[in-house]
């Protein structure tokens, strides 16, 4: 059941409502005298539903650059979540991501990727423990999730995306466990040496056909530890088999419904209802290209155009193509100082573009933005029932959809579940109360095995 903030506790990012303004959809109007009331008495609910409920996005991005003394989430940074972000936008819970990019499965591969995992994992207790405790602290079950936003402090969790540091030494998983990490995804973009990823579908090609021998070992484990397991990113026949061996409901920590835009990356109805048999979650993603693929594609290549054209007039080069995956692995390639030079440059072109954009591109090409994102979660909450459905972002990953494009936006979901008549214990289940019941489940499960001698 569904918990909102403790009683008494005033919510971050409502301290002070002149100080923090939350911006929002632009509402409707319809031809009706009264239609204005009836927008004001609307959003009004919707501030006061998203002031108690417990909003939590299952998938941030992190680079530990941005978690130095000097250099850190208590700054406004040219990220789609920090402290001043989610505070600003009521967003509470932020599930930081320990992720490591596929590589080669060989001992040198393993070592690299465990230290690269292992430094993302410093870098989130360095936030919570040292930079700024009095403002956000690490949860590691559902209680701490209630308790610390209660305190009024944002709250900080971690998940693990792919499998691969594991390596090939099972007891790591404990290993991620004592550190804080409460989600694992068995693989990522490329097979790991535990699971095959969906990437496989594109040529039909496979290495394990589903999950190895290790692959259903780490299940047992993940089971035994009480981490969840997290099926985004591996094929079908490994969820599949995970929902037959997992003694545990497991989760799907950024995606969105197949049937509503054909992506690998996406879950299909059979995934999906196997999911609800097994009493997981599904965190529907605000990543544009896995939320409505076309439109996102005819909008961002007429868009392109437009900021190609601003970039060469300004004589500033773009990379990666401005978005996505490979914009930001090549952010992440940059030092600090790098990154930030060339994101101000880039805001600088996008902002001399925007107008144009808006003008030219919008009113033809539309964007993907906050409505076509909850038509996923009205699918899927009618497909398999709402206690099974949560919402993430994939921010700082390529995520983000038109009106919730970073944590500052966080409200318009909400504003746009109101809209469609969700009830406030709807949306709190939405938000936080399906994903905080499996943890609970997860490591209650756990505890049994633990009990058992496992």
């Amino acid at each position: 059941m569904y918990e909102g903030h403790t009683a008494g506790h005033t919510p971050k990012g409502f301290i002070n409502s002149a100080r923090h303004v939350i911006p929002v959809l632009l509402l409707s109007l319809t031809g009706c005298a009264n239609a204005p009331q009836a927008d004001a008495e609307l959003m009004e609910r919707a501030r006061g539903i998203h002031e108690r409920v417990i909003t939590l996005d299952t998938h941030a991005d992190i680079n530990p650059g941005n978690f130095t003394a000097e250099r850190n989430y208590t700054m406004d940074l040219p990220t789609q979540v920090n402290l001043p972000k989610m505070e600003a936008g009521g967003l509470d819970v932020a599930w930081f991501i320990v992720y490591v990019g596929q590589g080669d499965l060989t001992p040198a591969g393993y070592a690299e990727a465990y230290d690269q995992a292992v430094a993302k994992f410093d870098a989130i207790h360095r936030l919570t423990e040292e930079i700024a405790p009095e403002r956000i602290g690490l949860a590691l079950t559902s209680d701490d999730v209630r308790r610390i936003a209660g305190e009024g402090r944002s709250v900080a969790m971690i998940g693990v995306e792919n499998g691969y540091p594991v390596g090939e030494d099972i007891g790591r998983i404990q290993e991620f466990q004592e550190r804080g990490a409460r989600y694992l995804s068995l693989a990522h973009n490329g097979h790991s040496q535990l699971a095959d990823s969906n990437t496989g579908e594109a040529l039909d090609d496979w290495l394990h056909d589903g999950l190895s021998d290790l692959g259903r070992q780490a299940v047992a484990e993940l089971n035994r530890v009480g981490i969840m397991i997290d099926i985004s990113h591996p094929s079908k026949r490994a969820n599949m088999e995970v929902f037959e061996l997992s003694r545990a409901p497991v989760m799907a920590s950024h995606s969105s419904a197949r049937a509503l835009n054909d992506h690998s990356r996406n879950l299909d109805d059979e995934q999906l209802m196997a999911l609800r048999d097994n009493g997981g979650v599904v965190q529907t993603v605000a990543f544009r290209g896995y939320v409505d693929g076309p439109k996102n594609q005819a909008y961002q290549q007429a868009s392109q155009m437009v900021i190609a054209e601003v970039a060469e007039e300004m004589d500033f080069e773009i990379i990666g193509g401005g978005r996505g995956r490979a914009f930001f692995m090549a952010l992440q390639a940059m030092s600090p100082e790098e990154r930030e030079e060339y994101q101000t440059g880039l805001r600088m072109v996008q902002d001399a573009a925007a107008e144009r954009i808006a003008m030219e591109v919008a009113p033809v090409t539309p964007p993907v933005d906050v409505a076509d994102f909850v038509d996923h979660i009205d699918y899927m909450v009618g497909l398999i029932g709402l206690e099974h459905v949560g919402i993430s972002s994939d921010f700082d990953g390529g995520g983000g959809v038109t009106g919730w494009d970073d944590a500052s936006e966080t409200f318009n979901v909400t504003l746009e579940l109101v809209r469609r008549g969700y009830t406030e214990e709807e949306i709190g289940m939405l938000w936080s109360g399906n994903l905080l019941r499996v943890l609970d489940d997860v490591q209650r499960v756990a505890a049994e095995i633990q009990a058992e001698g496992g």
